[in-house]
């Protein structure tokens, strides 16, 4: 970006703040454009952005208020409109809408639309509504056949629990609910474009989701990434990945080396391509970005580089959970 006082390219700065949102205080890595000649500083759309996101995020989690994307979902899920969806939980006309557009429900709704994300509760909410016969009808089937739908897909369900933990969004995934489904598509990409080995596979994804939350806020999978001695993992990444290979994701090829040594090495599983449809443009850029910094870097020297983050030194010597925070401090 260039400085409205000398033209010249500014620098980017980023430094450890305090800021107060709804009389409570959060810490956040502020971010803003700094013109060398004369000192000020300057916050564009998207540092603006980034910034106010980092103190809403942090509310939400500590309060355990749905984001966004969870509330456009639980609508999604029951195929009513926004205003229909309003009219059940008893909010005004546009509350719901504005919920899905960003602004920040009470915790009283917070828990309401929370409480709509589980289909039988949802049931008892619509029964007490004021909606005619017809749409009463019509969602009542759209309910029953969701609750089939969990009922046929409780494998799964504990399976993604197992793996992922499924739970709230936090500071350790990344301010995003866990999606089996993205991460698969992560290891598929990673895979399908550079062939790595299994040590050089965790740093990737690692670099990945990091990389995405350090510029929007957001991780892109909402997987918890534990310090071990070899680098920073998703963690249980070993049964992870035995499920992808075991459902036809990747392929895993294993090779025995003449000091003894094994080596696992992912490919793309044949006759499957790459759904991108399950990520947004700034996520893809992410895993684009991190795929061509590391395309040529070994398996040894991308341990050496993780070892230099600070997300890893902090954490390493109880192989705790990693705060995404650290990725506003990446090298």
């Amino acid at each position: 970006m260039l400085s409205p006082f000398t033209g010249k390219e500014m620098s980017i700065q980023k430094e450890w703040r305090t800021m107060t949102y709804k009389k409570e205080e959060f810490r956040v890595c502020f971010h803003s454009w700094k013109c060398e000649d004369t000192g000020e500083q300057f916050e564009d759309d998207h540092f603006a952005q980034l910034n106010y996101d980092q103190v809403q995020n942090q509310y939400r989690a500590k309060y355990a208020i749905p984001f966004k994307e969870e509330i456009a979902d639980i609508r999604v899920k029951y195929e009513l409109s926004a205003i229909k969806m309003s009219h059940i939980l008893g909010f005004g006309d546009n509350t719901y809408r504005q919920y899905e557009a960003g602004e920040m429900p009470s915790q009283a709704n917070a828990r309401l639309i929370l409480m709509a994300a589980n289909p039988v509760d949802f049931k008892n909410m619509v029964k007490i509504s004021n909606l005619d016969d017809v749409m009463t009808e019509k969602l009542t089937k759209r309910i029953e056949n969701l609750l089939q739908e969990e009922i046929r897909n409780t494998d799964k369900r504990m399976l993604e629990s197992y793996f992922l933990g499924m739970h709230r969004p936090s500071v350790y995934s990344g301010f995003r609910m866990p999606d089996l489904n993205k991460f698969a598509e992560m290891v598929f990409f990673f895979s399908e474009k550079l062939q790595p080995w299994k040590t050089k596979l965790n740093k990737l994804l690692f670099y990945a989701d990091f990389h995405c939350f350090g510029n929007s806020g957001k991780s892109i999978s909402g997987v918890n990434y534990r310090a071990i001695p070899m680098g920073p993992v998703p963690d249980k990444f070993q049964t992870l990945f035995e499920f992808l290979n075991n459902t036809q994701v990747v392929e895993i090829c294993t090779s025995y080396f003449t000091n003894g040594g094994i080596g696992e090495q992912f490919f793309p599983a044949k006759e499957r391509k790459f759904n991108s449809a399950l990520f947004t443009e700034q996520e893809i850029n992410s895993l684009v970005a991190v795929a061509e910094r590391f395309k040529n870097v070994s398996t040894d020297d991308i341990i050496e580089i993780s070892h230099k983050e600070k997300a890893w030194l902090d954490n390493k010597d109880k192989l705790d959970l990693i705060d995404y925070l650290y990725a506003f401090d990446l090298n």
